[in-house]
């Protein structure tokens, strides 16, 4: 575990037990949102099995893990099994500590995972996801609600799925998905004035001198504390959460799993609120920092 993360990551139990019922719940409504399950989407809820089968001796692991190794013990997910598995996440499920929002959200990306899960994203998928989108319309506004459903309106808008849509719809639900694997944001849209923009900006102009900066997630060179000392070094200044006078939110490259959804936290989130607002804030990747500051140093 990064360094940045081992003070509080013991405090977080409670909340990543939730994410993780709620990831599941998503798991099996993506799979199954055709109403077919095939061998790649079964592999799929295999690995949040795989994370979870070192848990299996405490409560709620102790029932959940033991219900989805007996549904895929014969290599196929009947009707029965997955309304066994979503009964008992939904009753696991307290959300004591996350709202009815981030809850759902957490079952949001978990169904992109599952609806990419086999590499293959099907009209009959996008519909049901369409669907499931219409089901939770409170989540509007929530990034990346909107964005999902601009590119399901844009994509079946002629009825089919040619191969530049589906490469666009596989590297976007992709980047949501995080399993046995640290992963953070990197490339996926929001909706700004009515057009879908890139979440990090690319090659971006990052200036030090009376700026301010706010670090998110754990970085893959070195400590947040030295990351801020040197912005302070250059002239610039740091936040603990971005706000109107934040110029840029760096990400970690490693991610953090900590955070309330898969790939990114509270703080992107933020971000991506005052973006919308009209707030001039830059969403930069940490490797994009780091090649700015030995830039600076020469």
């Amino acid at each position: 575990m990064h360094a940045d993360l081992g003070a509080y990551y013991r405090f977080t139990g409670p909340a990543r037990l939730e994410k993780s019922i709620n990831s599941l719940l998503g798991i099996i409504e993506g799979i199954s949102i055709d109403g077919r399950i095939n061998r790649g989407e079964l592999d799929f809820l295999g690995l949040w099995l795989s994370e979870h089968a070192g848990l299996r001796e405490r409560h709620p692991f102790s029932e959940l893990v033991p219900a989805v190794e007996g549904a895929l013990s014969d290599g196929v997910l009947d009707p029965e099994e997955r309304a066994d598995i979503q009964w008992l996440c939904e009753r696991l499920s307290r959300s004591e500590y996350f709202d009815r929002i981030t809850a759902d959200l957490q079952r949001l990306h978990a169904i992109l995972g599952g609806v990419v899960a086999d590499t293959r994203i099907s009209e009959q998928e996008l519909r049901g996801l369409s669907d499931w989108m219409e089901e939770h319309s409170h989540l509007r506004s929530c990034w990346p609600f909107d964005e999902i459903g601009s590119l399901i309106v844009g994509t079946l808008q002629d009825g089919r799925i040619d191969d530049a849509e589906h490469r666009a719809l596989s590297a976007f639900f992709s980047e949501f998905v995080s399993l046995l694997d640290d992963m953070t944001v990197v490339a996926p849209p929001i909706l700004e004035a009515g057009k879908i923009t890139g979440l990090c900006a690319v090659d971006p102009e990052i200036l030090f001198e009376g700026r301010v900066f706010c670090f998110t997630g754990a970085a893959s060179r070195g400590r947040r504390k030295d990351l801020e000392a040197t912005v302070r070094k250059l002239g610039g200044d740091c936040c603990s959460a971005p706000s109107s006078k934040t110029d840029y939110l760096v990400i970690g490259a490693d991610g953090n799993p900590c955070w309330t959804y898969a790939c990114y936290g509270r703080k992107v989130e933020k971000a991506v609120s005052l973006r919308r607002k009209g707030v001039q804030i830059l969403l930069v990747h940490e490797l994009d920092f780091h090649d700015a500051v030995a830039d600076v140093a020469h």
